[in-house]
C-alpha cells in the first residue's frame, strides 16, 4: 500500500492534471482532425496574443478560438468570444499571415465551444464555422 501512495504522490508531482483549458483544447484538436481539418499549429504565441489553433480546411486557413467550460451556466462557451476578442484575434491573424506571406489565401474564424461537466470522460464540441468576420 505504501508503494502505490509513494507512486502516486510521485505521477502527481511529476505528471500534474491537465487544466481544463488544456483538455479542452486537446479535444478540439482531436475533434477537428476528424472532420478532416489539419492542424498547423496550437498555441501559437505572437506579440499581443495567441491563437489557439491554427489548421487548414481545404484551401482556406482557418484561425480557430477554443472555449471551454464546465457548464453553460454563465452562458454558452461561444459567448466569451466577444467584439473584444475577435478584434485582438483579427490583429493577430493578420500578423500570422503577413509572416507567412498568405495575405493571399482565404481564411475565416471558427469557434470551438468544449462543453466538459466535471465527472464526464467526453466533452460536448460545438465547432461554429465563420463565427465572425475579421475586423481589421
Amino acid at each position: 500500500m505504501r508503494l502505490l501512495q509513494t507512486l502516486a504522490r510521485w505521477r502527481s508531482r511529476w505528471f500534474p492534471p491537465l487544466s481544463l483549458g488544456t483538455k479542452g483544447e486537446r479535444a478540439a484538436a482531436a475533434f477537428l482532425k476528424r472532420q478532416r481539418l489539419k492542424i498547423l499549429h496550437r498555441g501559437y504565441r505572437i506579440l499581443g496574443g495567441e491563437i489557439d489553433i491554427v489548421a487548414v480546411d481545404g484551401r482556406t486557413l482557418v484561425f480557430i478560438e477554443v472555449k471551454t467550460r464546465q457548464s453553460h451556466d454563465a452562458g454558452h462557451p461561444a459567448e466569451a468570444v466577444d467584439p473584444t476578442k475577435q478584434r485582438q484575434l483579427s490583429q493577430l491573424a493578420l500578423a500570422y499571415l503577413k509572416r507567412y506571406r498568405l495575405l493571399d489565401h482565404p481564411a475565416r474564424f471558427d469557434v470551438v465551444a468544449v462543453t466538459w461537466p466535471a465527472g464526464d470522460n467526453k466533452p460536448r464540441i460545438d465547432h461554429i464555422r465563420h463565427a465572425f468576420e475579421s475586423t481589421t
